[in-house]
């Protein structure tokens, strides 16, 4: 009798054991499922793809990290600042979202915010404008800069609008500036500029020309980029990152010059 009872409790505590066992998560399935929860949307909040096919001039609700900032200003008597954005599955570019100063303070890239404002186009520039926000306490979030160099001349590159972006291997090719000469950049688009301005530069991949941008709201005089570019060479090789704004195309605003090779 004691034997058979011996064997039905070892049975008994194997039957638990493996029950356990079939119902433990691994580390990364953990993971996997509490960043999946961090990222739902809220109730009413869209999906990029509801965003994305929703009409132009109408409302919209989104949630977002703030991934880079222009520099907050006011209008009269209203602050304003205008943010690059994205989620898991698309970019966002708030413009001109009214702030007052100490809420810019607090609008640092990483920052996740609920924003309710219109879908709104310029050449090309999809936006949201008349925003408002709350920020959602205590999740943030950075994304890496995807590599879409492959992209660069193919109707494909629209959909990265407003993401963080990289492209790898390009070379700098030259400008014209006012005075008729070639240059590897020029201050304001038409080379009427001077330093502090917006530096408009070409880079090729050896097939098409494309025009890049460094905008001074973004990326001051002072800063390692803007430096940079002020450095480069016509057919110096590069890699460049940045974000992929849009005006009548692909005209990307970088953040990042690494020199490969120098002409």
């Amino acid at each position: 009798m004691k034997k058979v009872l011996a064997l039905v409790l070892a049975l008994l505590t194997l039957t638990l054991v493996f029950s356990a066992c079939g119902t433990t998560q691994k580390p990364e399935e953990t993971k996997a499922a509490e960043t999946k929860d961090e990222d739902k949307k809220s109730e009413g909040v869209m999906t990029y793809a509801q965003y994305d096919a929703a009409a132009k001039d109408s409302k919209v609700t989104i949630e977002t990290y703030i991934q880079a900032r222009q520099g907050w200003w006011e209008n009269n008597g209203v602050g304003n600042a205008t943010f690059y954005t994205q989620d898991d599955d698309g970019g966002y570019f708030l413009y001109n979202m009214p702030c007052t100063e100490a809420e810019y303070a607090k609008l640092v890239p990483g920052t996740k915010i609920k924003v309710e404002g219109y879908k709104s186009e310029w050449s090309g520039e999809i936006e949201i404008t008349d925003a408002t926000f709350t920020i959602i306490e205590g999740k943030t979030k950075i994304y890496d800069a995807k590599d879409i160099t492959a992209k660069l001349g193919t109707d494909e590159i629209v959909k990265f609008q407003n993401q963080r972006v990289k492209f790898k291997g390009l070379f700098i090719a030259a400008s014209q500036n006012a005075a008729g000469a070639e240059a590897a950049f020029l201050y304001k688009w038409d080379g009427s500029g001077q330093a502090g301005d917006d530096l408009y530069f070409k880079v090729t991949d050896n097939t098409n020309t494309y025009t890049f941008v460094v905008e001074s709201y973004l990326c001051g005089k002072d800063t390692a980029v803007y430096k940079a570019i002020e450095g480069l060479k016509v057919g110096d090789k590069v890699d460049l990152e940045g974000f992929l704004y849009w005006y009548e195309g692909a005209q990307p605003h970088i953040t990042d010059c690494t020199v490969i090779s120098a002409n």
